[in-house]
């Protein structure tokens, strides 16, 4: 199935290619690790917020590391791929079709994938993704890391997962974290791999110690194969 966006057409992504993703996921004509960035499709009552987003950006590109991320223009996503791009970095965005009602494409990535659904956009940019940073958000954002922590703790990645703690945004969701592992029902390891960071400079140090380029999702298994 193709898709046109500004005369440009698009071959879409389905369902169905999740199976043989490195088939729609080529990544040899990259010359970067990319990280993942989830975060909102808005700004924030803070402008906080959006320095962070934009902070976050130069500081990838900085650092010899690449973005994938939803491939939007609006919003915290629009402000960490403006600086990506502008700082010189490779940006690749991954947006279900029918977003594009929702979501205005970025015009300036380095690359642009079209899905058929959210599941198949999430896998796709696991695909791309050598770390997971997420930024503050609103549900999409929250499910986006869950679901990413999900499949690590059923070893579908190894994968490093980093929540940038802007403004202590997200300290109620650490402390219920710490309540579930507490309760029983999340072990401390599974725990103790969503780590939490409290400013850019310190996820990027931990990047730089931990990405390589050319990591893996085993889609395989997310499937049920």
């Amino acid at each position: 199935m193709q898709m046109k966006i500004n005369n440009d057409t698009y071959e879409v992504i389905t369902s169905q290619d999740i199976t043989h993703i490195e088939k729609a996921v080529d990544k040899s004509s990259l010359t970067m690790p990319l990280v993942a960035v989830y975060c909102g499709s808005r700004l924030g009552n803070s402008e906080v917020y959006e320095r962070a987003a934009r902070d976050l950006g130069q500081a990838l590109a900085k650092n010899g590391m690449g973005l994938v991320y939803g491939g939007a223009s609006i919003g915290l996503m629009g402000a960490v791929a403006d600086e990506v791009i502008n700082s010189g970095a490779q940006a690749v965005g991954v947006i279900p079709t029918f977003m594009l009602k929702h979501e205005i494409a970025h015009q300036g990535l380095t690359r642009l994938h079209l899905t058929d659904t959210m599941h198949t956009r999430k896998t796709v940019m696991a695909e791309y993704a050598d770390a997971f940073i997420t930024l503050p958000g609103g549900l999409g954002t929250l499910e986006e890391i869950m679901e990413i922590a999900t499949w690590r703790q059923l070893y579908q990645h190894e994968k490093p997962m980093i929540i940038l703690n802007i403004n202590g945004f997200y300290d109620r969701m650490i402390e219920h974290l710490k309540y579930t592992t507490e309760q029983g029902f999340m072990k401390q390891q599974d725990l103790d791999r969503l780590v939490v960071c409290n400013s850019i400079n310190e996820a990027i140090d931990l990047l730089l110690t931990v990405v390589t380029l050319n990591g893996s999702v085993d889609t395989d298994k997310m499937v049920g194969q």
